[in-house]
């Protein structure tokens, strides 16, 4: 896709989502998101023509990381500053300037954001400065007031925050665990400190923006063997650490877990990124949990919940936002990315795979554009920075880019030869499409005429009596009045094998 298409296709994406805006019809479920800060909170020329194309293209939501260390005063001194009120969002030393910014475009293109409330924090904020680092054991006294402050300040507009950020990876929370010499294995500490910034913060955000969603977790998929001290910890052994349970689920109150209280959220947030792996093969650890893994993300989730780990209001099950998720692209990451065509099947893939989960709240797409590659060293430091984008850094869309707008997935069922066919097109209204197979001469014909539901979903099963290409296409009536046509948008091209051993993840 040409940059100049790019240019007529979101142009008439904004066009359908002014004519057409979703009716009371539309479904409650799943919500579209994105997150890239590069742009919105750093790139200040562009980012109104970018925010946007956002609106244009069907996202609803947009998870904006609100970093303590961005806006407190004296970042580097370890003591703050005298007479500082910093559960006071008007006290003069705080600088919102640019997340102000950010968070105003946002919502005057009638997108929600989501605040990552998140570390790390000013120096004096640790409960050892000494150490150096403010990623070191935080103050939960003092991440509650900073919390108190984003929600007073930005309750206005928001109505759901996570928090903190990926706190089983050390970029963002310190120790990790705790290592005695001579023993093979580290215990984790990391999920007790966490637990204790949950307990100071879901309190604070909800006295001051009461109607909030507080989410807990934001956990990244996958860590390594707890042998070192700021190794990252495999996301399901730290939610039970968190919960203060062994592997087998049962309580245990010895060690850190001694004089245990449970924490509480509204919801869970998670980033289930597989990296080279598709949507459907397993994390290959038992503690690690991609995108194929939300099953078991959520029977751990139960299990430690049943334990009386953590607690919900309602004390139902807690839902799922998965508010960070991506495949990044060879080229120009030539050793953790997938080729452009595969990250658009797969994107497709997944987003049917979250639209299937009832659990799930959000899917939240990282990033909109690549961040430009910084090569820092050998290996995988030669790629360094993020290039998940449905966009390259210099702006050229990517394939991933008209599979985002028009999803479309053929779940083979194992019921031989059914297949469910899932499509959306975004944004979200009702919309009339046809699916249409590929003749043998070439030409697509239409097999079944279709309603979208409210938000641009629909859903078909047949029975296939053999391998075929299969896409989709609108076919929307002229508007009101005898109005023009609108623009027709057409899916991408699966091949489809009915069967229970059939493959459609391939690109």
């Amino acid at each position: 896709m040409s940059v100049r298409s790019l240019a007529l296709l979101l142009a008439l994406l904004g066009a359908v989502a002014l004519a057409a805006a979703p009716g009371a019809d539309a479904s409650a479920r799943m919500r579209i998101g994105i997150s890239d800060d590069g742009i919105l909170l750093f790139d200040q020329e562009r980012a109104p023509a970018i925010v946007a194309q956002w609106k244009a293209a069907g996202i609803e939501t947009v998870r904006i990381q609100v970093r303590w260390v961005g806006v407190a005063p004296a970042p580097d001194s370890p003591v703050a500053p005298p007479f500082f009120d910093a559960a006071n969002p008007d006290d003069p030393s705080y600088d919102w300037a640019y997340l102000d910014r950010a968070i105003d475009l946002v919502a005057a293109n009638g997108l929600r954001p989501i605040l990552a409330v998140t570390g790390s924090g000013p120096l004096w904020a640790s409960r050892v400065p000494d150490r150096g680092s403010p990623r070191i054991d935080p103050d939960p006294v003092k991440f509650g007031q900073f919390a108190t402050a984003v929600a007073r300040r930005y309750g206005r507009v928001a109505d759901r925050y996570i928090i903190w950020n990926e706190p089983n990876e050390p970029l963002w929370l310190q120790p990790q665990q705790e290592c005695v010499a001579g023993h093979r294995r580290c215990s984790p500490v990391a999920p007790h400190l966490y637990r204790g910034l949950v307990r100071a913060a879901y309190p604070a955000i909800h006295a001051a923006d009461p109607g909030a969603q507080v989410l807990a977790g934001g956990l990244a998929p996958r860590g390594r063997t707890p042998t070192r001290r700021n190794n990252p910890l495999r996301p399901l052994a730290f939610l039970r650490a968190f919960g203060c349970v062994d592997e087998r689920y049962r309580p245990v109150r010895t060690g850190r877990c001694r004089g245990f209280r449970p924490a509480r959220m509204d919801g869970f947030a998670y980033h289930p990124h597989p990296v080279l792996s598709s949507p459907s093969t397993p994390a290959p650890r038992s503690d690690d949990a991609t995108i194929a893994d939300l099953r078991k993300l959520e029977t751990s989730l139960d299990a430690v919940q049943r334990a009386h780990g953590f607690t919900t209001p309602s004390g139902g099950h807690v839902s799922l936002d998965l508010t960070e998720f991506g495949y990044q692209t060879s080229p120009p990451d030539l050793l953790d990315g997938v080729t452009p065509a595969r990250q658009s099947r797969w994107l497709q893939q997944s987003a049917y795979l979250a639209w299937k989960d009832p659990r799930v709240r959000t899917l939240v797409q990282y990033e909109w554009r690549d961040e430009g590659v910084r090569n820092l060293g050998p290996g995988r430091a030669a790629y360094s920075g993020w290039q998940s984008g449905l966009l390259y850094a210099d702006g050229r869309p990517k394939s991933a880019l008209g599979g985002f707008l028009r999803p479309f997935y053929a779940d083979v069922l194992s019921r031989a030869p059914l297949v469910r066919f899932w499509g959306q097109v975004r944004p979200g209204a009702a919309h009339d499409v046809v699916l249409q197979r590929r003749s043998p001469s070439g030409v697509f014909v239409t097999v079944q005429r279709l309603r979208t539901d409210g938000r641009g979903t629909f859903v078909k099963t047949l029975r296939l009596p053999a391998a075929g290409a299969y896409r989709f296409r609108t076919v929307d009536a002229a508007g009101a009045g005898g109005g023009p046509l609108p623009p027709t948008f057409i899916s991408d091209v699966l091949d489809v094998t009915p069967g229970p051993r059939a493959d459609t993840t391939r690109p």
